[in-house]
């Protein structure tokens, strides 16, 4: 199977690095809550596919953006996601569906010797109204080959309406949810000035988290 678990561990710090790529991307559009403690993580390459549902709910929002985070064998630096964004889980209406360049930053180590790290990424991404779509992380690519995992949290310390998110792997179906924000410009429905988003919310659904990574058989 492409699950992890994860044993309690502590590895939390202040993202100032991400904070400033939040920034630079646009507001918060939808936030899943902070990275998991005692969770697990899935496999978002060798032809696993992750899915989670996010709402748009403040109005029009043109997405510019993405971050999660990646749970990374040392020394492997995450390039590319595959990001799709659909009317369903992983099909119907295909509104965006690009390889994506991610920035890692706040790596860290933890005790048993693997790397969470925050990823980000800007794109020009589809405008979306109001309503509930799927966003799907697949075909990742890191410098050794080796592996992704994408945080489980289960929408803990979510806020935005709609979290936590319903999620599934494609090939067991329903699973709990990952840590993740959507970015984007968002024009309120009456057509007012955007409101911006809380990007200390983001820091705090973006802190690197650390655990025993375990490979369930195949």
């Amino acid at each position: 199977m492409s699950r992890l678990h994860s044993p309690r561990t502590t590895f939390a710090a202040i993202c100032f690095t991400l904070l400033t790529a939040l920034a630079a991307s646009g507001q918060i559009v939808y936030d899943n809550g902070h990275a998991g403690v005692d969770t697990d993580g899935w496999t978002i390459n060798e032809g696993f596919v992750v899915s989670d549902t996010f709402t748009v709910s403040q109005g029009t929002s043109q997405i510019n953006g993405f971050a999660f985070n990646a749970w990374l064998f040392p020394g492997d630096v995450l390039e590319f996601v595959e990001v799709s964004i659909t009317s369903q889980e992983s099909g119907g209406t295909t509104y965006f569906d690009q390889s994506v360049r991610f920035v890692q930053s706040d790596c860290g180590t933890n005790s048993y010797g693997f790397n969470v790290c925050d990823e980000t990424a800007t794109f020009n991404g589809p405008t979306l109204g109001n309503g509930t779509y799927w966003v799907n992380l697949s075909n990742a690519v890191v410098n050794t080959g080796d592996p992704v995992y994408w945080d489980e949290n289960s929408g803990a310390g979510c806020n935005s309406p709609g979290c936590p998110s319903t999620a599934s792997e494609n090939t067991v179906g329903t699973i709990p949810s990952e840590s993740f924000t959507v970015l984007g410009n968002t024009t309120a429905s009456g057509g007012s000035v955007p409101e911006p988003g809380s990007l200390f919310l983001a820091a705090s659904g973006l802190l690197g988290v650390a655990g025993m990574l375990r490979r369930k058989a195949r």
